[in-house]
This record gives structure tokens, C-alpha cells and sequence, in this order.
């Protein structure tokens, strides 16, 4: 890769196919296509500082990229290749577009996509906005996350199910408080669980409020972050945003509001028909959970494991599956959750095995004393 300042503008993005610039000598059997970049936009902000973000492209594709002022000329043996980084390029461009800006993180994220070969454009995924605070705005990450909130709008009730840190509460909470301010709800209903992991709460010192704050506290924290905080005082003063352990609900009927039940993997099956009959005219569920860090009794089947044995499929209800590459944290987790899978795959491949040594062994048995009676 070689890289340059930039000496000419154009009016649009476009592509047209080598000749090669000269600036290396080219072989025959690769495809060289040119990326034409608008003058409007800096090279630093597509490229990143020192070339960063081009050297992530670089390790995702098979292709080899040079730089020279805006034209971005790619070469790889394979064509098919070499359209992807192209397409690549494009959709970086149109997102510079439409004023976001862009890291290593999107970068990774279009790459995903665009090696997954799916009908969605990563622009148009990645350019949705859900709600906007502070300047900074809420919107879906990765591709999975944009189907999650499509289900979302699109169903009565949806499950969001995945890992720790892609974004299930956080996105769920968005569009609540995105149906909140365009009144398509009259308030906002937002329950856990109040299941400890590892501790009783009994135990614990101070009044049941105080005792169970600290479980309801992440979906204050987004709360925070998504509006002002007289806002959230004022909501709340006036019962329009409700934030309350889940055994509260029972009895209830909720009409005109959405209803966000995290951390429904600790619920049990009993619980969750509970919540999801206390769905009233006019509103909406959001469900999310983990269904790997389950912190019920043993014994204790989950209640978002049930679920989906029942609901699957029925009209009005989604199930949303974020995957390891939905995590939007630090990279280092995705890697983590994606290790624990394997592991997990693995462990469920040995017990499998195992069962199935030991029905063998109890048929030989039986088989054996079977023989022997009958001699």
C-alpha cells in the first residue's frame, strides 16, 4: 500500500476499471478497478490518520491498494475480490456522505457485511438513527442489531437474545424512549428480575428499595444517557416512565406503554407468562436476555429458554439472535464470547457423546442378560 496527499476533485464517488497508474508494474492476471473519492471529502477521513483505517481493509481483502490523491486503484487476482474492496470504498464514501464518521470498528463492521455478501448496504444500516442526545447519536452498529430494531418496530412482542455487549437493552431502550417522545406510547415501562447472582438479597443491608436499586441501575444509566436529566425526573415525577423489579407487575395491565423485561434469562417460566399476559391495548414488549448466564437455582429452568419452545412462529411475536460479531464493546470481548461459545459447542458435543456411551453400554447390558436368561 502507498498512500499520498490529495491533488484533484470530482463531483461524485465513481469506479471505473484500471489501467494501473504505473506507480507499480501490474499483472496481467489481476483485475484493477479505480475508486474515484469526491474532492469534498478529506483522504484522512476515509483513510484514517497515518492510514489506520486503509490497513484494516488491507488485512480483511486479498488486494492490493495504492493511494494517489483521491483515486483509490485496487488490484486482486480474483475479481470478485477486488468489486468487494471497491464496494467497500463506496460505502465508506457514502457514509462520509451523509456526515458520520468513520473508525475501525465500523470499518470491521462493513467488512462483515460485505464479505457475508447480504442484500443490505452497510450505509444504509450503519447511517440509521435512532435517537439523538448531546450530539451523539443511538443507532444500530452492525447488521444484526439493525434487524433487531426492525423487529422491534415491526412485532408486538420481540426477544432480543445474544451475548453481553450487543447492545440488546441498550437499542430496546432507544426505541423506547424514541416511541415515547413521537407519542406513539403514553410512558415507559422498564422491569428486571430481581434475581442476585450469588448473593440474597435478604442478607443485604437496608430497606427492599435499597436493596434492589442496584439490580435496576443499568436501565437507569441508559436512561441517562439517552435524556436530559430534568427530563427523566420530570417523566418520572409523573409516573410516565415506571423502573421496577419485576414481581411489581403482577396483577397489572399495561396499556399504551412499552415494556422493556431485561436480564429475562433469570426469569422462570412462571414469570415470563406472567409478564407477557400483562400486555395491554396499544403497547409494546421488548424482551432481551443471555440465555449462557442463566443465575436461576439449580433446578430452575429459564423462563426466555421456554419461551421460545412456545412462541416461535406465532403471529406478532420475533426472536432476534445477536451473535459474538454483533458485540459492540471492545473488540477483546468479542473474542471472549466467541471462545465461550466454542467451548460451549464443545462441552454439549461431550455430554452428547457421553450419553450416548452409556445408552450403548446399558443395551450391551441388557443385551447380555438377556442372553443369559434365555440360556
Amino acid at each position: 500500500m502507498t498512500s499520498s496527499t490529495p491533488s484533484s476533485t470530482a463531483s461524485s464517488a465513481s469506479l471505473e476499471p484500471g489501467p494501473t497508474d504505473g506507480s507499480s508494474p501490474p499483472d496481467e492476471r489481476e483485475a484493477a478497478v479505480k475508486v474515484l473519492v469526491p474532492g469534498e471529502h478529506a483522504m484522512v477521513s476515509l483513510l484514517g490518520t497515518r492510514d489506520e483505517l486503509l490497513k484494516v481493509v488491507e488485512d480483511a481483502f486479498a488486494a492490493t491498494i495504492h493511494v494517489r490523491g483521491n483515486e483509490i486503484t485496487i488490484r486482486a487476482a480474483d475479481p470478485a475480490e477486488t468489486a468487494r474492496v471497491a464496494r467497500m470504498f463506496e460505502e465508506l464514501v457514502l457514509l462520509l456522505d451523509r456526515g458520520q464518521s468513520v473508525d475501525r470498528a465500523m470499518i470491521r463492521q462493513i467488512v462483515r457485511m460485505i464479505q457475508e455478501d447480504g442484500d443490505e448496504r452497510p450505509s444504509d444500516v450503519l447511517s440509521e438513527a435512532l435517537i439523538t442526545h448531546r450530539g451523539r447519536t443511538i443507532r444500530p452498529k452492525t447488521l444484526g442489531q439493525k434487524r433487531y430494531l426492525d423487529a422491534i418496530r415491526g412485532n408486538t412482542v420481540t426477544f432480543g437474545i445474544g451475548p453481553a455487549g450487543t447492545g440488546k437493552t441498550y437499542l430496546a431502550m432507544g426505541a423506547a424512549v424514541q416511541a415515547l417522545r413521537s407519542k406513539q406510547v403514553n410512558r415507559l415501562i422498564l422491569t428486571r428480575p430481581a434475581v442476585e447472582a450469588g448473593e440474597r438479597l435478604g442478607f443485604l443491608p437496608g430497606t427492599l428499595h435499597e436493596k434492589i436499586d442496584p439490580y435496576l441501575k443499568p436501565l437507569w444509566d441508559a436512561l441517562h444517557d439517552m435524556m436530559e436529566a430534568e427530563e427523566l425526573i420530570a417523566h418520572v415525577d409523573r409516573g410516565t416512565i415506571e423502573v421496577a423489579p419485576l414481581a411489581y407487575m403482577r396483577g397489572r395491565t399495561l396499556n399504551d406503554a412499552f415494556i422493556v423485561l431485561d436480564e429475562a434469562q433469570n426469569t422462570t417460566a412462571e414469570q415470563m407468562k406472567m409478564f407477557l399476559t400483562r400486555i395491554g391495548f396499544n403497547s409494546k414488549a421488548v424482551v432481551t436476555g443471555d440465555i449462557s448466564q442463566v443465575d436461576l437455582p439449580s433446578g430452575k429452568r429459564s423462563g426466555l429458554k421456554v419461551v421460545r419452545e412456545i412462541l416461535e412462529g406465532l403471529e406478532g411475536v420475533a426472536f432476534a439472535r445477536l451473535e459474538a460479531g454483533d458485540v459492540v464493546r471492545h473488540h477483546i470481548v468479542q473474542r471472549i464470547v466467541e471462545a465461550y461459545e466454542v467451548w460451549d459447542v464443545a462441552q454439549e458435543e461431550a455430554q452428547a457423546a457421553r450419553d450416548e456411551a452409556r445408552a450403548a453400554s446399558r443395551a450391551a447390558a441388557a443385551d447380555d442378560r438377556s442372553r443369559r436368561d434365555g440360556g
